[in-house]
């Protein structure tokens, strides 16, 4: 095992590694997978800088977005002794690409960063492949979980790039990754016994609240006066596109620079709010969930949330936007009961197994594969519509994905494809109702809200974390009780005489949060689960 924390110094010009980092690099060196969860500033894109020149050959990088892909190329050539870095997306003209191929051929390059689209086409996969690869690292991964906030289906053919290019060891990395979402990554990416790397998911500098209000313009007009009041700038994130432009007016109104961002914008106009945000030429940011990734702007003050999100995952990604640069900032969640029932009408899956039942028969009448634009138009539906069947079809079990478009995964009749591929979805709809609960319980509980989180995503905080609105009020309590002696411990495998194999998330006083492979989360009372006899440990 070579010295890395010399190679870190002589090479990259880091004085010392961060917790975690040394681990994860030491396991891609000896050729395993990892997967890797750490917060963002805390050096993930460090982990397979080094880890790939140590390994050598080229590393091939998968980032979703073109400008932090153009950021780490430029901080690699700002340090001479760094291996060179290069991008590979959809704004590089004809004669560039040219040349990036030349210099990749030549083995010029040993870092080269490109969206998952780019894995789609051929010519780029096979390129790769004569050149090779010694380490494929898969940031943001968790967009490849189709329950994380961030899913992009894009990522589920990266199982298949990574064999095409001799089956080099995989680096996962995401700033949020509870134990759910951990395994469907492992899963989906094919990764091998991967080495699990999580470290500093607690930021202590974020103040965390949460403020109840009884009506719908109650909450609206608090919402207004802490944004419009707030110093510094902001994330103000809503649940719905019209929210979002409707507070954005209001605040304008009240003399905030204030921009709205969502889905439905013009891509210029989105990169246009983008920009202005990270040049301080506004304060404010008020968005769906579609503002995200990419945020890497150190001195935000405070992220309110004017409706729940859809998990404790989400949650936390968008308030880890906040106080980067280490100085104090707040997260405050505005939370009505009643708004939880939007959010349920969003997981809510509708299925018509007739028409999956048609899309199936096309597929299966193909001789190859049925690309998603040739299934709509004969099944005369939307483009999205024929992608939300195959992928209900893909999740059954019974059709596979592939770059090319759908073929046939099962052999079995069109009302059986439908059947399997509508009990999928049902299960999906039960996991993504069960983790809206658990951001319920979050909205309502009386311990400390730091404890909460941490404990979610497999962290101990044993004592009040003091910069919380529970803490504030003495509600929280002293110190958590030790799990030493429990049959149940957090992190344990268990079975469930009705819902299967599952993983204990988190104990509380006498209650076992558990999440289960077909049925979600579940909170169970021990004492039941042991007079009863419900749960075993696994294995």
């Amino acid at each position: 095992m070579p010295d890395v924390t010399a190679a870190a110094r002589e090479i990259f010009g880091w004085p010392a590694l961060r917790e975690g980092q040394t681990e994860a690099i030491e396991a891609l060196v000896e050729g395993r997978d990892a997967i890797v969860v750490l917060p963002t500033g805390a050096g993930k894109s460090a982990v397979y800088q080094l880890a790939g020149f140590l390994r050598g050959g080229l590393t091939v990088v998968v980032s979703p977005l073109i400008a932090l892909q153009n950021d780490q190329v430029a901080q690699l050539a700002a340090t001479p002794s760094a291996p060179r870095g290069a991008v590979l997306n959809s704004t590089l003209g004809e004669r560039a690409t040219e040349e990036l191929w030349e210099d990749l051929r030549a083995g010029a390059i040993q870092l080269l960063l490109l969206a998952p689209e780019q894995l789609a086409k051929d010519e780029v996969v096979a390129g790769l492949a004569q050149t090779g690869v010694g380490l494929f690292a898969v940031d943001e991964a968790h967009c490849v979980a189709s329950w994380g906030h961030d899913f992009r289906p894009d990522y589920l053919r990266l199982a298949g790039v990574r064999a095409r290019l001799g089956s080099p060891p995989i680096v996962a990395l995401t700033a949020t990754g509870a134990e759910p979402v951990r395994a469907e990554i492992a899963e989906r990416l094919q990764l091998r016994e991967p080495a699990v790397v999580v470290r500093g998911v607690d930021r202590p500098n974020i103040d965390l609240t949460v403020r109840r209000a009884s009506a719908a313009e109650e909450k609206r007009a608090e919402v207004l006066e802490l944004v419009a009041g707030a110093a510094g700038c902001g994330l103000l994130y809503t649940a719905t596109r019209r929210e979002a432009e409707e507070y954005a007016a209001e605040l304008t109104g009240r003399g905030r620079r204030a921009r709205v961002y969502h889905a439905g914008l013009s891509k210029a106009d989105r990169e246009e709010t983008h920009r202005a945000f990270l040049e301080d030429g506004i304060d404010v940011v008020v968005a769906t969930n579609a503002f995200g990734m990419g945020i890497d702007k150190p001195d935000v003050r405070f992220v309110v949330h004017a409706s729940v999100p859809d998990s404790l995952d989400s949650y936390y990604q968008e308030i880890g936007r906040a106080g980067r640069d280490g100085e104090a900032a707040s997260a405050t969640l505005f939370y009505r009961p009643e708004d939880l029932g939007i959010r349920k009408y969003f997981v809510a899956r509708s299925v018509d197994e007739g028409r999956l039942a048609a899309a199936y028969r096309r597929i299966s009448r193909s001789d190859g594969a049925v690309p998603t634009k040739a299934l709509a138009a004969e099944l005369a539906v939307a483009p999205r519509t024929a992608t939300h069947l195959v992928n209900l079809l893909a999740e059954g079990g019974v059709v596979r994905v592939g770059r090319r478009g759908a073929v046939v995964a099962a052999s079995v009749s069109a009302s059986e494809a439908a059947a399997r591929a509508a009990e999928a979805s049902e299960r999906r709809e039960r996991i993504e109702q069960s983790r809206l609960e658990v951001m319920r319980r979050y909205a309502e509980t009386r311990d400390c809200r730091r404890r909460a989180v941490l404990r979610y995503f497999g962290e101990e905080l044993r004592e009040p974390c003091g910069n919380c609105d529970t803490c504030r009020a003495g509600t929280a309590a002293e110190a958590a009780p030790s799990e030493e002696g429990l049959p149940f411990p957090t992190g344990s495998a268990v079975v469930h005489v009705e819902w299967g194999p599952g993983a204990v998330s988190a104990v509380e006083g006498d209650r076992l949060t558990v999440f289960f492979e077909e049925q979600g989360y579940k909170t169970l009372a021990l004492d039941t689960v042991i007079e009863n006899g419900l749960l075993s440990r696994a294995g």
